[in-house]
C-alpha cells in the first residue's frame, strides 16, 4: 500500500501526527526546562544566561503548542512540528557555539532529540533525513564559528560521524515507522472491508431465512390440505348427493322453507368444496416438477379472494378482467402473491377505518405479458418506508401480527417470472401494488 497525498492513510495519519504533536511539544518544553541542572553542574558561571534561553524556548514551543489546536495549526502541523523540533536544536547548537565548540558536553542533546524523533515521532522518512541533515549543520556551523575550534578539528569529526551515524539510524528507524504504519492501516482497511462484506452476506442469508421461513409455512398449509381432502371431499360429496336427492322428492316443491334450507345447505356444502378445490393448488404442487404452466389467470384470483375471504369481508373488490387471462407460471405461487397483497391491502383498510372500503383489482394486457394491478383506499405507504417495504423482516404492524416477509418473497416470486413487483403510495389516500406475468406463446 502506497501512502499518496489526499489518501485514506494520509488523513487517519494527520489526526495520529496531531496528537502526537502535542504531547511531543509538551514534552520538549519540560526537557528542555530540566537542562536547568545539567547547566547549574557543568557551567555555573552562564546558569542566568542559559536559564533565560531555556525560558525562551520553552515559551515558544508552548506557543506552537496552542496553534496545533487552531484550525491553521491541524491543517499544518507537519510543518509546526518540524519548528518546535528545531528549536531545542538551535538552542543546543547556540551553547555549543559559546561554551567549549567542539569539546562542549550539550552535542550529546543533539543525539538525543535525532534518536527521539526517530522512535516515537510518526515524521516521514525525508522528514528524518532533513531533520538529521540540520542538526548535523547546526553542530558544524557552532564548532567552526567558535575561537579555538580549528585546533580540535579531529574531535570535531569524530562528533560530526557520530551525529550523522545517529542521523542515519534516526532516518532508518523512522523508514520503518511509517511502513508498520502503512501496514497497520492497510490491514485496518481490510478488517473494515470484511467487516462490510459479512453485513452483506448476513443481510443475504437473513433474505434467504426468510424465503425458507415462507416456503416451509406454504409447505405445511401443503400438508394439511392434502390431508384434509382426503377427509373432506368424501364426506362433502355425499352431503351434496343427499342434497340433491332430497331436493327431487316430490314434498318439497310443496314446503317453500324446506326446499329453502336444503338450497342453503347445497351452497355451503359447494363453498366448502371450492375451498377444498383452492387448496388443492397448494397440496399437489411438489418441488422438482415444472412450475412454468399455462393457466388462467382470473381462476387464480378467484381462488386467492375465496381464500382471503374472511380478511375482505366488509370490503368491496371489484374486479376487471379481459377475455384471455392465460398467463405462463408457477399457479400456487401466484396464488400465493394475490393472497399477500389482498391481506395486506385489507389490514390497511382496517387502519384506515374507511366508510366505504374499497380494493380494486385490474387486469390488462401490457404487450406480450398481463400486468396485474391491487388498488386501495387505506392508509398509503410514508415516504420513508415505501423504499423497504420489499426488505425482508420490514414490517409497520404490530409486534407479533407479521414477520415482514409476505412482500419480500412475492418480490421474488414476481421476479422468478420475469416481471417486478411495484409499489406506489400517496400516504392517507391509496396504495397501489403492480406486477406482470407473461402469456403462453
Amino acid at each position: 500500500m502506497v501512502s499518496r497525498p489526499g489518501s485514506p492513510y494520509e488523513q487517519q495519519l494527520s489526526d495520529f501526527r496531531l496528537t502526537y504533536s502535542k504531547a511531543g511539544s509538551v514534552t520538549s518544553i519540560v526537557l528542555v526546562l530540566a537542562g536547568f541542572g545539567l547547566d547549574y553542574f557543568s557551567y555555573p558561571e552562564r546558569l542566568l544566561e542559559f536559564s533565560l534561553l531555556r525560558v525562551f524556548v520553552a515559551l515558544l514551543t508552548l506557543g506552537v503548542f496552542f496553534v496545533l489546536f487552531t484550525p491553521f495549526g491541524r491543517s499544518n502541523v507537519r510543518m509546526l512540528t518540524m519548528l518546535w523540533l528545531l528549536l531545542p536544536q538551535i538552542m543546543i547548537a547556540w551553547m555549543i557555539f559559546v561554551t567549549d565548540g567542539a569539546g562542549s558536553i550539550y552535542f550529546v542533546g543533539l543525539h538525543l532529540a535525532l534518536y527521539a524523533v526517530g522512535i516515537i515521532l510518526p515524521i516521514t522518512f525525508f522528514e528524518g533525513v532533513g531533520f538529521g541533515v540540520l542538526t548535523l549543520g547546526l553542530y558544524v556551523a557552532a564548532c567552526v564559528l567558535h575561537p579555538g575550534t580549528t585546533d580540535d578539528t579531529s574531535r570535531l569529526v569524530t562528533n560530526s560521524l557520530f551525529i550523522l551515524f545517529s542521523a542515519a539510524a534516526s532516518a532508518v528507524c523512522t523508514w520503518f515507522n511509517e511502513k508498520a504504519r502503512i501496514r497497520l492501516f492497510s490491514l485496518q482497511h481490510e478488517v473494515l472491508e470484511k467487516n462490510a462484506s459479512l453485513h452483506e452476506i448476513n443481510a443475504t442469508l437473513a433474505e434467504v431465512k426468510g424465503q425458507l421461513i415462507q416456503r416451509e409455512k406454504m409447505a405445511a398449509i401443503g400438508t394439511l390440505s392434502a390431508g384434509l381432502l382426503h377427509e373432506l371431499n368424501n364426506p362433502v360429496n355425499y352431503s351434496l348427493m343427499a342434497i340433491d336427492m332430497g331436493l327431487t322428492c316430490p314434498g318439497v316443491e310443496g314446503d317453500a322453507m324446506l326446499k329453502e334450507s336444503l338450497g342453503d345447505a347445497r351452497e355451503g356444502m359447494q363453498r366448502i368444496q371450492n375451498i377444498v378445490s383452492d387448496l388443492k393448488t397448494f397440496a399437489y404442487q411438489k418441488p422438482g416438477q415444472d412450475a412454468q404452466r399455462p393457466f388462467l389467470l382470473g381462476n387464480a384470483l378467484r381462488s386467492a379472494l375465496r381464500l382471503a375471504g374472511y380478511e375482505l369481508n366488509g370490503i368491496d373488490v371489484p374486479v376487471e378482467l379481459p377475455q384471455d387471462t392465460h398467463v405462463l407460471g408457477d399457479e400456487p405461487a401466484i396464488i400465493g402473491v394475490l393472497i399477500n397483497l389482498l391481506s395486506n391491502a385489507a389490514h390497511a383498510l382496517q387502519a384506515a377505518r374507511r366508510e366505504q372500503p374499497r380494493i380494486s383489482v385490474t387486469v390488462a394486457p401490457h404487450g406480450p405479458r398481463l400486468q396485474v394491478k391491487v388498488r386501495d383506499n387505506g392508509t398509503g405507504i410514508a415516504p420513508e418506508n415505501i423504499g423497504r417495504v420489499f426488505e425482508p423482516f420490514f414490517t409497520t404492524r404490530d409486534v407479533g401480527a407479521g414477520l415482514g416477509l409476505g412482500l419480500s418473497v412475492s418480490y421474488g416470486i414476481v421476479q422468478r417470472h420475469g416481471g417486478t413487483l411495484s409499489v406506489d403510495s400517496e400516504p392517507g389516500a391509496w396504495t397501489e401494488f403492480t406486477f406482470d406475468l407473461p402469456r403462453p406463446p
